[in-house]
């Protein structure tokens, strides 16, 4: 994990080194701000694991790990912001907008997320490569993604929605870019079995849902300074959430069913997923 973090923060930040004199200084050192800050970088590390054990070249994962890093950032930066959810803290840190100015920040959010295009657009990926991963990319972000799970998720505010309505929501706001994740691991592999590529969506499928469960689960028992963001922020804004609903240690057994799901899934893959294995497990075991 400590090697793959460091190599996606190196990636990033000569993605975003400010090299054009015709840009606003101002832009990149925000945008630089939003994404070159102490994540644990799930969604890349995902990348890196699915396509290393596919056989996947180094160069091609980079591209779509910082591609998907740049696209869960610019989401960060407009989820807090006034309009959305209204943070003041990221990460253990001033959010965006607070840092800069709202903005500013408005103009990150779109910024990063074109530049994830661009990136799919790297000489290191086929072009076969580069269309499938954008149109996997695009779907996981737009409106039947994670644009529409932040949709249903502010609509939602003060109401009371059942396990499956919860559950939809999620699948959209936080499992579709974990899905894509795992995808373009896969994609930058060379000839991947249909059949490994439906096993692995079902895996990614569980550890998204899971993870979210998990961050309404830490928003109840984690404090502030652990969680690097305001701790009860899902509470006060009256969310609906899995503790809310089925209670804390039945929304704790549910994280952990769904690792076990998810482990059952790579079971049946014919390569060493070992690596996939320990991150479904960190998903749960994480404190932040």
């Amino acid at each position: 994990m400590q090697a793959h973090q460091s190599q996606i923060e190196f990636v990033l930040a000569k993605r975003l080194a400010a090299n054009n004199q015709h840009s606003s200084d101002r832009l990149i050192e925000a945008m630089r701000y939003a994404t070159l800050s102490n994540g644990k970088r799930l969604r890349a590390l995902l990348v890196y694991a699915t396509g290393e054990t596919l056989g996947a070249d180094k160069a091609a994962l980079n591209a779509a790990a910082s591609a998907v890093e740049m696209i869960h950032a610019y989401s960060l930066v407009h989820d807090d912001m006034p309009i959305m959810d209204d943070d003041d803290l990221r990460r253990g840190r001033p959010t965006c907008h607070k840092a800069f100015d709202e903005a500013t920040a408005l103009l990150v959010g779109d910024a990063l997320q074109t530049l994830a295009f661009e990136t799919l657009c790297d000489d290191a990926l086929t072009p076969q490569q580069q269309s499938k991963m954008v149109k996997r990319l695009a779907q996981a972000s737009g409106a039947y993604g994670m644009a529409g799970g932040q949709a249903i998720d502010l609509e939602s505010v003060g109401k009371k929605l059942d396990i499956n309505a919860l559950q939809a929501m999620h699948k959209l706001k936080t499992g579709a870019l974990i899905r894509a994740s795992v995808a373009l691991g896969a994609l930058a592999a060379p000839n991947c079995k249909e059949e490994t590529l439906a096993r692995l969506d079902r895996y990614a499928d569980c550890i998204g849902l899971a993870f979210q469960v998990q961050d309404d689960v830490l928003d109840v028992i984690a404090d502030t300074e652990t969680l690097g963001k305001t701790q009860g922020a899902d509470i006060a804004l009256n969310k609906p959430t899995y503790p809310a609903l089925l209670g804390l240690e039945k929304a704790q057994q549910k994280a952990v069913a769904l690792i076990e799901k998810a482990l059952g899934q790579l079971a049946e893959l014919p390569c060493n997923t070992e690596v996939l294995a320990a991150l479904a497990q960190f998903v749960v075991k994480r404190s932040h």
